[in-house]
């Protein structure tokens, strides 16, 4: 039987961790999340797809191509098989291979963990959905940082509420790792 539901890891890359050039709040908490998902996918053969943010744009100062903070952060590592996506745009769909490869597959539901929360993670979820999958988000295998808007600073912890909440009015579920892992444990059973 095919399996109509994929992993998809945006952007766990070295540059959001400490010592890189755009460090999240909590990136190496949410990551360790999104690898005990990871482990479960794998676990039952169920597809994985990995999306890399490769900046190409003039002025750009993280994810810059070739350097190590690009690379996929060890936590989550691709194994060999599993496909990556490269992607240049907060959304992965944009200009990628990426909806084609789903259909070919036959992917009717996304289960979505990464980085950023606001911004690739925002804005994947919401393709997504207008492109007529069915999306799960691990809410707590994503992270993000502070902002600054109008002079005023907010913390990451309440750009990560602001935009969950946001993310859960569309996504047909929102849940936790712990959660997720569990219900696909009962599927197999």
């Amino acid at each position: 039987m095919k399996n109509s539901t994929v992993l998809l890891l945006i952007d766990i890359q070295n540059d959001y961790f400490p010592g890189g050039r755009m460090e999240l709040v909590g990136a190496k908490d949410a990551a360790c999340k999104a690898a005990e998902v990871l482990q479960c996918f794998r676990e039952r053969r169920m597809p994985v797809m990995h999306i890399a943010h490769e900046s190409v744009r003039e002025g750009a100062t993280f994810f810059l191509p070739g350097t190590e903070g690009q690379q996929i952060h060890d936590l989550v590592r691709p194994w060999e098989g599993e496909t990556v996506v490269t992607k240049n745009f907060p959304n992965s769909f944009l200009k990628t291979s990426l909806l084609d490869m789903l259909r070919q597959l036959e992917i009717s539901q996304l289960v979505i963990a990464g980085m950023m929360t606001h911004m690739c993670v925002d804005a994947t979820v919401r393709a997504a959905k207008d492109l007529g999958f069915a999306c799960i988000l691990i809410h707590d295998a994503t992270a993000t940082r502070d902002l600054t808007f109008d002079g005023k600073q907010v913390q990451a912890v309440h750009v990560q509420a602001a935009f969950t909440a946001a993310l859960a009015s569309i996504c047909d579920e929102v849940k936790s790792a712990g959660k997720a892992v569990r219900s696909l444990t009962e599927k197999a059973v």
